[in-house]
């Protein structure tokens, strides 16, 4: 990817929340089935005002074992209540996650110099 397409994808992220993004996190579901695999199923957004944005892979339940599924969703619509109350709080806890088959697998700033999350972010939906 170009430098002018990596500003592009920053731009478009920015524009279409309305504000810059700061950080990232990407969370990965690991798999105990599988030995362990890990397949990033969440990346968090993080805007210049404090902001969260979740962005979901739309398959994540074909990823994610029948027994941790109700989980996951509880997981995930806990995120989205506390974004309101706690942001800065709530991101900080995300880039930290290591118990659990939701951890965090890789946190940083300026996703578009982080070309596979990228890439899989423009999959992604909205949560």
């Amino acid at each position: 990817m170009t430098l002018n397409e990596e500003q592009r994808q920053n731009r478009e992220f920015s524009e279409a929340s309305g504000s810059p993004l700061l950080k990232f996190s990407a969370l990965a579901y690991i798999a105990e089935a599988f030995g362990g695999a890990s397949t990033i199923i969440l990346i968090v957004l993080e805007e210049a005002n404090g902001g969260l944005r979740f962005l979901v892979d739309p398959d994540w339940r074909a990823v994610v074992q029948a027994k941790d599924k109700m989980y996951v969703e509880s997981l995930l619509s806990d995120f989205l209540e506390r974004t309101n109350e706690q942001p800065a709080t709530l991101f900080k806890q995300l880039s930290s996650l290591a118990v659990g088959p939701l951890v965090t697998q890789e946190t940083g700033e300026q996703i578009s110099n982080h070309p596979l999350l990228l890439e899989l972010s423009s999959r992604f939906v909205q949560l």
